[in-house]
């Protein structure tokens, strides 16, 4: 820790804490967390730099691209490549302030990249921003500062995680229009298929699409979606395929009568197993069986 003159605070300004996101390399360079005594005058940082800060207690103001905000317990705000900046803290209670000052390495490729994940590319779309946090960053900054003062086992790669953490709240503290996870099955590992097609294979009588979307963790949409791109059915269409599959090995047994079956496959009625019977076979349930002998 530095501790630099005429300065009150935590200073780690001798650190290359380096780590990956996504496609890219970050290098954590600076973490800071004072109260301010003075104005810190307009600067900027060079490419590829971002500062993150927070403000826990006191007030002030900062001028940000030219514009003049009002800051105090809870502000958050973010400074890109090249944004000017300043802060002035106000006299009778001045703002205490942490902040991490971040590089990201391409590697001589663009910064942002289709390969990276969403909430990276657009952090570094983000060349200013001022605002309410909505994230609870406070015992994150606490966290971080505790790691880098205690320096115990597994240190760098805890304190990786939690930048990485920071991040990601971060982009969600922008608030930004279509700022969510996309829908649709970008979260769906292969065992989810497996899931699905055992819950139609096994549960076809009473399967339910509440019940198939808790378990694949999406919404009914998203299960939808799921099973019109990859299935080319929705989850009616599913289930009925299941049924008739099921209906055709209940009618090779001779043990169970028709009406029997139709109860099996979850009909209320004979009737309406009859009905739809036909209407996907084109033939009666009874014919069927007929064959089958």
């Amino acid at each position: 820790m530095q501790n630099t003159e005429n300065r009150i605070g935590k200073f780690y300004d001798k650190i290359d804490l380096s780590f990956a996101v996504g496609n890219i390399r970050c290098h954590a360079l600076k973490f800071s967390f004072e109260r301010m005594r003075r104005p810190f005058p307009s600067h900027s940082h060079s490419n590829n730099s971002w500062e993150i800060h927070y403000i826990p207690y006191g007030k002030g103001t900062i001028t940000l691209d030219h514009e003049i905000c009002e800051v105090g317990p809870g502000s958050f705000f973010i400074n890109g490549p090249h944004m000017e900046h300043s802060q002035t803290p106000d006299g009778e209670d001045p703002m205490t302030e942490y902040c991490i000052y971040l590089k990201f390495d391409p590697k001589s490729r663009p910064l942002i990249q289709k390969q990276n994940p969403d909430f990276l590319n657009c952090f570094l779309k983000t060349d200013k921003f001022v605002g309410a946090d909505k994230q609870n960053l406070h015992p994150l900054m606490q966290s971080l500062f505790k790691e880098l003062e205690n320096r115990e086992i597994g240190c760098h790669s805890l304190l990786a995680s939690l930048l990485t953490q920071l991040i990601v709240l971060s982009v969600r503290n922008l608030d930004l229009p279509g700022n969510t996870e996309p829908e649709g099955e970008s979260s769906v590992s292969d065992r989810s298929y497996l899931i699905i097609e055992e819950s139609f294979l096994y549960e076809y009588q009473d399967l339910t699409l509440d019940k198939l979307a808790s378990r694949l963790g999406l919404s009914h949409r998203q299960t939808e979606r799921l099973l019109q791109k990859h299935y080319g059915k929705t989850f009616l269409q599913k289930k009925f395929e299941a049924k008739m599959s099921a209906a055709l090995l209940l009618l090779e047994n001779h043990t169970n009568s028709i009406t029997e079956i139709s109860g099996m496959l979850g009909y209320s009625s004979v009737e309406h197993f009859s009905a739809a019977f036909r209407k996907y076979y084109g033939m009666s349930a009874r014919e069927w069986r007929r064959r089958c002998t």
